[in-house]
């Protein structure tokens, strides 16, 4: 008996192979193999008339592949469709089963989370029927993105020069560009502090005044602050002292949002680096002879951990830690943008422990698995707990309140040492006696404006508005910095944190589309459809209908808008054209800006901007040690050089470049 399996990702092919046995041929789709075609009405490749109908087409690079599958399925007594386990996965199946004309409706779509033994044998036990309502879901909002992103990227290219719009990118663009105008509009509030330093047998501690009779004490000049310090120039006493256990629990383990978010902060990644990286340690890698997946899948959004993994860490931390260490399983609230069909991204085996398989992983593998194992673990161990003291020491009805803390029991913190657990002593205090200020401290701030995003900020505003989905987050950031509507860099030139702000053409593009479809791109109505995508892949709401309302909705915006956007005039060169008198004009192509004719299509004269001039790679002499191929000196987007593979995108070898001691320091 021949059974065929396919599955998204060649890397999975070998290992999910292997699992099975001689009886099954694991081949891969290598992703989606059909997209909407660009005919039919407006060339959406989506029929109105018709229930919204869709035309799908074979990708031009997947033409091989689905020939390749259509003759092995020929020859094949069984078909399994093993793609991701999401609604992109289900869709890509559906597309598989229809092209290659496999019956719908049997139990031939098996679902893993991971991508080990155990696992996969388990799935392939437990076959089931394509869930037609995801396909549907997924579908919606391609029939939804197809529609806004073609009309809306037309409408602006046309009037003002902008290369697209999307339904989420779009929103993401316009919380960039509201945050800029808050900053603009921001004006500085001056405020002053007043600290009092005491010394309580060789330890300081500091305190601040926060209250005055009982009430909030608000400084808002220096006169206010010296009228504190005036009033304080005697004794203190002790007016209020407490202790007490505090506790600090865990959280749970990651999301592919918290993932993304934590990965920023903590281990400098980029969400797309995240991502790339965690798609590895799903798919697995070679430990010995075996190849394994190390984490779960990376695509969720829910904080359920699985029974017996919840079993094995518990049992795990007793037996490495002590009972004292063990703690409960808190499963985290479920949003209603939730699908909790997966659980939350942890390790596979809790016995594999990130020093066991360092030698098998390159150093980001290592740095991000080490990260998500003992977030995993550390969900399940005892809260730490602090001895906690807060004292206040009052002055003519003035309160300056100071803490402390010591820790008392490690807890999750023994393992998670993402966290700060640095102790700040206060020391025994005698409430019974005066205390003097060593030192009064008046200092002068001003308030901020608001920060601007970085990719952690994004993601999590993102998140809670309930745009979009976590999958799709480093996609859309990365959509908005490569049409020029905002740059992503460095706060300051000594700062390694990196924010979006937007450009001239940003604001442009915004302003021009609240201005005529506000009704759509904004937050709410967004976080509204995506919500609605979630309903229909519930079988709880029409996709049919959903469309027919959005399409009632949109298209007389669109009218409006052609008819009453204002179009941009040329950008003139101030020279004429060398083929024909006409003038020249700076265009936006999909490379860049570059000069044409303003009489085309009559006239086809163009030229590239000097600027624009891509600098070819320099040769070195040198082999690249992964594939053989030259290594070239390249230089990247941001104007630095590195040294690379010839070979890339099949090769990603970079050299790693030494920094040369700068001998004029010590």
């Amino acid at each position: 008996m021949k059974n065929l399996v396919i599955v998204e990702s060649p890397s999975k092919s070998k290992t999910i192979e292997k699992y099975l046995g001689k009886d099954f041929e694991v081949v891969s789709s290598k992703g989606h193999i059909r997209d909407l075609a660009t005919r039919g009405k407006d060339g959406l490749g989506v029929d109105f008339d018709n229930d919204f109908a869709a035309t799908y087409v074979i990708s031009k690079d997947k033409r091989d592949t689905v020939k390749d599958l259509k003759t092995k399925v020929k020859t094949a007594d069984h078909v399994y469709l093993a793609t991701d386990p999401d609604r992109e996965g289900e869709a890509i199946s559906w597309h598989l089963a229809d092209e290659l004309g496999l019956e719908i409706g049997i139990e031939n779509r098996v679902v893993f989370n991971e991508i080990t033994k155990d696992a996969v044998l388990k799935a392939f036990d437990n076959p089931r029927t394509l869930d037609m309502d995801l396909v549907k879901s997924q579908e919606t909002r391609r029939i939804l993105d197809r529609i806004i992103g073609f009309k809306l990227s037309k409408l602006l290219q046309s009037k003002i020069r902008s290369k697209s719009a999307g339904r989420v990118q779009s929103v993401a663009l316009k919380l960039v560009v509201d945050r800029e105008r808050e900053i603009e509009a921001f004006i500085p509030e001056e405020y002053w502090h007043v600290k009092a330093f005491f010394d309580n047998n060789g330890i300081e501690i500091e305190t601040q005044a926060d209250k005055f009779k009982g009430k909030k004490l608000k400084l808002t000049n220096e006169e206010e602050a010296m009228t504190v310090v005036d009033a304080v120039q005697g004794d203190f006493v002790i007016s209020k002292l407490e202790k007490k256990d505090r506790k600090k629990t865990s959280k749970l383990p990651f999301i592919t949002s918290t993932l993304q978010q934590e990965a920023s902060t903590r281990l400098n990644f980029q969400a797309k680096k995240t991502m790339r990286v965690a798609q590895k340690l799903y798919e697995g890698i070679t430990i010995g002879a075996e190849t394994e997946g190390l984490i779960t899948y990376m695509r969720t959004d829910s904080t359920r951990l699985s029974d017996s993994f919840v079993g094995q860490t518990k049992a795990y931390i007793k037996e490495n830690y002590g009972k004292e260490y063990v703690g409960f399983y808190r499963a985290g609230k479920k949003t209603d943008n939730t699908q909790d069909a997966h659980e939350a991204i942890r390790p596979t085996n809790i016995n594999r422990t990130p020093e066991s398989v360092k030698d098998n992983l390159t150093p980001d593998e290592y740095k991000l698995y080490r990260f998500i194992y003992y977030r995993a673990l550390a969900s399940l161990m005892a809260s730490a707990v602090y001895d906690s003291v807060s004292v206040v020491f009052t002055q003519n009805d003035y309160d300056f309140s100071g803490s402390g803390q010591t820790l008392k029991f490690d807890g999750y913190l023994k393992v998670y040492t993402y966290e700060d657990s640095t102790d700040k002593l206060i020391g025994a205090l005698d409430e019974t006696k005066p205390y003097k200020a060593q030192k009064i401290d008046p200092t002068q701030h001003f308030t901020q404006p608001p920060a601007r995003y970085t990719e952690a900020r994004l993601i999590k505003e993102l998140e809670e508005n309930g745009i979009g989905r976590p999958s799709t987050y480093s996609m859309i950031m990365d959509t908005i910095v490569a049409r020029g509507y905002v740059s992503f860099g460095a706060v300051s030139e000594t700062s390694k944190t990196k924010v979006f702000k937007p450009s001239d053409q940003g604001f442009l593009t915004n302003d021009a589309l609240q201005d005529h479809f506000s009704n759509i791109i904004n937050v709410n109505y967004t976080a509204e459809m995506e919500s609605r995508l979630d309903m229909i892949a519930d079988g709880e709401v029409d996709n049919i209908e959903s469309l027919r309302n959005f399409v009632e909705l949109f298209y007389p915006l669109l009218e409006a808008a052609d008819k009453n956007m204002e179009k941009l005039p040329p950008d003139f060169v101030g020279e004429a054209c060398p083929d024909c008198g006409g003038e020249l004009v700076y265009r936006t192509g999909r490379f860049g800006k570059f000069i044409a004719c303003n009489t085309f299509p009559k006239c086809r004269y163009n030229r590239p901007l000097e600027e624009n001039k891509k600098e070819e790679p320099e040769l070195t002499g040198e082999m690249c040690p992964e594939c053989d191929h030259e290594l070239v000196k390249r230089k990247n987007r941001y104007g630095t050089y590195f040294t690379g593979c010839s070979n890339f995108p099949k090769c990603r070898y970079i050299k790693k470049e030494v920094k040369e001691k700068d001998e004029t320091k010590g």
